[in-house]
């Protein structure tokens, strides 16, 4: 009988290394092109939860609301005065379930990347301006923001009305005060594009004197976007952006979903882009389907990170790939919440301090922060 019962417990405890190490890789696991060694800070996480004192007047129901009392998630992050700031996403108790509530953006900030001090009200919000029509009930969603050398912001968001999804644009020079210029492809090709389903976009950047800052290649801004499948577009202004059309004229798709891979599902566009050494790395969400078609060594419909990394030279030209996720939900805030499947949903990306701060939303209910060191590798 002890023979017996030593045998299960040996073969239970393979079983559990074995899928642990599916699971949870090294970063010798991975190509040197990739960034694989992000770490969540001992004791930090989550940074930013939900707050039910802190109440804003609201310009449309004309009535004070918890603003950011139900869920806080899917950050966008810069640097501002030498500090960090993360413009979150909050929702309130207005409406049950995903994307039927009301969301606002919120902004923190910290010295350390690590440790948030928050303002009590947001600093985007749906408004009576000009976009109330494409922006309300549902809100402003999930802000990814870049900085061009001469410090103007550039926020894409997601305007959400109930009704349909749209990439939009924001600028600013202080990160409070905002000006909203619409949907990122209200002029292209004659508005063919201003009515679909877009959002998530990642503009490129380039490290500059130890800065992130928005690049130029060939002349003209560049950003990877979409949801189900990557995009491309480009734009001269910031502000009005095109859509790169193949032969057909029907949109270029550098990346797809890959059956049987975390991916399997949606690959969501993540934080801005940056230029390295070895190429244009895009850190971006997969999603994994359920059953057969998605890979069975994560959880069905989990969001986990992946990266590709594509030409310098073009932007448009895929060169490589991760097939395994470098980030997936490990801690049991990122695997509960609105969305229990697991979610580590990245959209936040700043250099400071000699190192790259990775800001995600855990389970659309928290934000968390993951930390790489280029100079441990």
């Amino acid at each position: 009988m002890k023979r017996i019962t030593f045998s299960i417990i040996l073969i239970a405890t393979i079983l559990v290394s074995c899928n642990s190490k599916k699971k949870t890789e090294s970063s010798s696991d991975f190509p040197d092109w990739a960034w694989a060694e992000f770490q969540r800070p001992e004791g930090i996480n989550p940074i930013i939860s939900p707050d039910s004192t802190t109440r804003f007047y609201c310009p449309m129901t004309k009535d004070s609301v918890a603003w950011e009392s139900n869920d806080t998630f899917n950050p966008a992050a810069t640097i501002y005065d030498g500090k960090v700031v993360v413009l979150y996403r909050a929702e309130d108790r207005f409406g049950e379930g995903i994307g039927r509530r009301t969301s606002r953006l919120g902004y923190a900030w910290s010295e350390d990347g690590l440790n948030f001090q928050r303002k009590p009200t947001p600093v985007f919000y749906p408004d009576n301006d000009s976009q109330t029509e494409l922006e309300w009930p549902g809100g402003c969603e999930d802000p990814r923001i870049a900085v061009t050398e001469d410090g103007l912001y550039v926020m894409l968001y997601t305007q959400w009305n109930r009704k349909q999804a749209r990439l939009a644009v924001a600028t600013t020079r202080d990160l409070q005060t905002w000006e909203k210029h619409g949907p990122a492809f209200a002029k292209a090709y004659n508005g063919r594009f201003k009515d679909d389903f877009s959002k998530s976009a990642s503009i490129i950047t380039k490290v500059v004197d130890g800065k992130q800052v928005i690049a130029k290649i060939d002349g003209k801004y560049w950003m990877y976007w979409g949801e189900k499948f990557v995009n491309v577009a480009t734009s001269e202004d910031l502000v009005n952006w095109t859509p790169i059309l193949d032969e057909k004229g029907e949109l270029i798709k550098p990346i797809v979903t890959r059956e049987g891979k975390f991916d399997s599902d949606l690959t969501e566009c993540g934080p801005p882009a940056v230029m390295t050494d070895n190429g244009i790395l895009l850190l971006y969400n997969g999603k994994n389907r359920a059953g057969a078609e998605g890979d069975t060594l994560y959880t069905a419909n989990s969001y986990c990170a992946g990266q590709a990394l594509f030409d310098l030279k073009d932007p448009t030209k895929l060169i490589a790939q991760l097939d395994k996720p470098f980030f997936i939900p490990e801690a049991s805030f990122e695997k509960s919440g609105q969305y229990p499947a697991g979610t580590v949903f990245i959209e936040g990306l700043v250099f400071h301090q000699n190192k790259w701060f990775l800001y995600y939303g855990c389970a659309d209910s928290r934000v968390a922060v993951a930390v790489y060191n280029p100079k441990n590798r």
